[in-house]
């Protein structure tokens, strides 16, 4: 039992270092994305810190998997460094034995895992599209700046307002418009008396509802000229394909809506966020059995190849989320998780399929 105890404390203090270090270098990552987000006007200021509050559990169930993966390998790594596994070999700890007591701290991380990754990181993520959606909240996203001509989509988009109020309601507005594609030399203007941005929740995107104005379409230099008088016009707000918007959408559905759609988008977030806590007790006897070094080599010996083959698992599990959402069902995701659990238990029996190797051998 004290052995027990020292390993699981021993183990935990690691996670929960590595766990810290790295969550320091992705939320630095994403404040600045999102930094940058609203410095164009994509993003408004007053909604950026409850969004990364809300999604700091997401963040979680990715970091907490490598935490316990990294701190595996640094607690054991010293163990083996400092020659104190010699003694709990000569105890009687065996690799079946020690195994089952990484298994403990293991346990409670994948448990960790499954509660952020189906329940509390969806949640979150369905808060912070709530807010983005939101027309009041969401503002600033790809709209008009107030006094200033904003250009959008390599000056292909331009916009106008003379005047915002404090209920969103815009004046004098202009929006210039040359999408590509379209007949060459041919360009849009359209002027309107008011205007403010309207949220579809059918489609989930977002529309510039403008009121009294006229629009006017052309091409430089010709004498043709069309022009409509209108009391109310819609025009569609672009948006980025990897805008924050519409990145978070999925992550924002709730697993159990997940569970009951036949969507294969859909089928794919749902075993991702199974996969994450099924990959800890994989990744946890792989560090086990990685982990072996001695003192010349130090307890960072092994950290590189160990990386290597959780690198190789993610993108393993990239790869089978990518045939599951292309309709190809979850087999691939599955085998992946087999073949590493595979992978585990031969890493973890190393030793003994080497003597028999061996024994082989010498008997031939």
């Amino acid at each position: 039992m004290r052995i027990l105890t020292y390993l699981t404390r021993d183990i935990l203090l690691h996670t929960l270092a590595v766990s810290f270090v790295l969550f320091l270098v992705v939320f630095a990552g994403r404040f600045i994305r999102y930094l940058a987000e609203a410095a164009v006007g994509s993003l408004t200021g007053n909604v950026l810190l409850p969004i990364m509050f809300f999604k700091l559990p997401g963040f979680f169930e990715m970091i907490l998997p490598l935490g316990l993966f990294i701190g595996i390998l640094l607690s054991l790594g010293r163990l083996y460094a400092e020659s104190e596994m010699v003694v709990l070999r000569a105890c009687g700890v065996g690799p079946g034995r020690l195994s089952l007591y990484v298994m403990v701290p293991a346990s409670l991380v994948m448990v960790l895992v499954s509660i952020l990754s189906l329940y509390i990181a969806p949640e979150g993520s369905s808060r912070a599209q709530r807010l983005l959606d939101n027309p009041r909240s969401a503002e600033g996203l790809h709209m008009l700046n107030e006094g200033r001509f904003r250009k959008q989509q390599g000056g292909h988009y331009v916009t106008y307002a003379e005047r915002i109020d404090d209920a969103g309601l815009m004046h004098n507005i202009f929006v210039f418009e040359r999408r590509p594609g379209t007949v060459p030399g041919l360009y849009t203007a359209t002027f309107a008396r008011e205007g403010e941005i309207i949220f579809d929740g059918g489609s989930g995107r977002r529309y510039l509802e403008l009121r009294g104005g006229s629009r006017y379409r052309g091409s430089p230099g010709q004498l043709e000229l069309e022009e409509v008088t209108f009391e109310r016009y819609g025009e569609l707000i672009p948006e980025a394909e990897n805008s924050l918007r519409r990145s978070g959408k999925v992550e924002s559905i709730s697993t159990m809506k997940l569970w009951h759609s036949d969507e294969p988008k859909l089928q794919g977030a749902l075993w991702w966020r199974i996969s994450l806590p099924l990959m800890v007790p994989a990744l946890a006897v792989i560090a086990l059995a990685v982990s072996r070094t001695d003192a010349r080599r130090g307890r960072y010996a092994k950290i590189g190849p160990a990386m290597v083959v959780l690198l190789i698992y993610f993108l393993g599990l990239t790869q089978g989320r990518g045939a599951l959402e292309a309709g190809q069902g979850p087999m691939l995701l599955l085998s992946v998780h087999g073949a590493f659990g595979l992978l585990a238990l031969m890493l973890l029996q190393w030793e003994r399929i080497s003597k028999h190797v061996k024994v082989a051998r010498a008997q031939i």
